[in-house]
């Protein structure tokens, strides 16, 4: 096993051996703080253009399977790890996670203490980062490279604050995924149906509509308001994704498409976000983020505390102790309120609107791999779609003509 090098933008370094493909890869370094679920993070798009640090030591025990991956490849830019497994010990293990790694080629790095590194994140911030293995430690000359050459090349790789990714990880052409009844058999006619818009999204989301009687229309992220509508949705949502929510311009007028039709609007993640800003709003970016399935989260409707996953180093800045008119054009949305609230930060986590049927969250309920606790705010987004007050779908989306 080859040696390998984590560097930071600020200088520190961690060296390792090698885990995955050798090379050279450069991102913004984020650590994720679940204990089980490494496949679905690695195949969460949410984490493009991303170095993610595992806190938990020992990884790599179940291996990989054909049945948990959240997207169609694996979408970090690095992984970081303490312990790798030697071996899978899984019925249901189809190869080791370090030969997956390889195939993707995904560069990573193992053998470093990352508890230290996990706290130098958490008091210094996210920052960019570069893992170096193989010839990518390797000059003209055939010597191993300075740190300080490593180092200068971190700082050319761009910034996650601007960047507008969803387009990069969003499908291409639109999908179907088909109704299923309580049996899991397909539905004739579907409860409702629901354009996704795909900013990054995760396979279990629509998965978790359909088992409740809805068609999902998964959709690109460049959809216009027009092709939205042409599925004739009784609501749309919008995805978890990568990115700087501010750069999101073309998301937010489709989105604001949407409320001016009142067609009920279900968020999460990056689809929260958006709907802060369509909303007026302003948008920051935490200085480490939340990453993991171990978050508690208060709703506010009910005072319920869950242990929610997240992904997101971004965040709504939003009022938290009273309802307000949404800023945008004069109050053109009404009044909305902060719905959620993160109990380890005061992070808002969730928005409502209240007068129009929409509303979002930061956080996953589909929650793959967990926990469940939020699984709910699909029945909610379900009961918005099947009672609003507002005109029928097909009332709503014969105004095509509108911008």
């Amino acid at each position: 096993m080859s040696d390998a090098i984590l560097v930071l933008e600020d200088g520190r370094t961690f060296p390792g051996r090698a885990y995955g493909a050798t090379g050279r890869t450069l991102g913004e370094i984020v650590f994720n703080t679940g204990m089980t679920g490494y496949q679905e993070t690695l195949t969460d798009p949410s984490y493009h253009r991303q170095i993610v640090v595992m806190t938990a030591p020992h990884i790599g025990n179940t291996g990989v399977n054909d049945e948990d991956p959240e997207s169609r490849r694996i979408w970090v830019a690095g992984f970081v790890v303490r312990d790798p497994a030697r071996r899978p010990s899984s019925w249901r293990s189809r190869r080791t996670l370090d030969d997956e790694l390889t195939e993707q080629g995904v560069v990573g790095i193992s053998g470093i203490d990352t508890r230290a590194l996990t706290r130098h994140l958490r008091e210094r911030g996210v920052m960019r980062a570069g893992v170096f293995s193989g010839d990518a430690l390797l000059g003209a000359d055939g010597d191993r490279r300075p740190v300080d050459e490593l180092q200068d090349e971190v700082r050319t790789a761009p910034a996650m604050a601007g960047a507008d990714l969803a387009g990069e990880v969003s499908v291409d052409t639109a999908y179907v995924v088909p109704a299923l009844g309580p049996d899991g058999a397909l539905l004739d006619e579907p409860v409702a149906r629901v354009a996704a818009v795909d900013l990054g999204i995760k396979s279990m989301t629509p998965r978790r509509l359909a088992e409740r009687g809805v068609e999902v229309h998964v959709l690109p992220a460049t959809s216009s308001i027009s092709e939205v509508l042409e599925v004739a949705p009784d609501g749309v949502f919008f995805s978890n994704g990568p990115g700087d929510p501010s750069a999101a311009r073309h998301e937010i007028d489709l989105l604001r498409g949407v409320l001016d039709r009142r067609i009920p609007f279900f968020g999460i993640c990056y689809g929260n976000q958006l709907f802060g800003r369509a909303l007026g709003f302003g948008t920051y970016k935490l200085q480490y983020g939340h990453r993991g399935v171990n978050q508690p989260v208060m709703d506010r409707t009910t005072g319920k505390v869950e242990i929610t996953a997240h992904n997101h180093g971004f965040a709504v800045d939003a009022p938290l102790d009273a309802e307000t008119v949404a800023p945008f054009d004069g109050g053109r949305y009404g009044r909305v309120r902060v719905s959620h609230v993160d109990l380890n930060d005061d992070v808002v986590e969730g928005l409502e609107a209240l007068d129009l049927p929409a509303f979002s969250v930061q956080y996953h309920p589909e929650a793959a791999a967990g926990p469940h606790d939020a699984a709910y705010l699909f029945d909610r987004f379900l009961d918005l779609m099947t009672s609003t007050d507002g005109a029928p779908a097909g009332d709503r989306n014969d105004q095509k003509g509108a911008a």
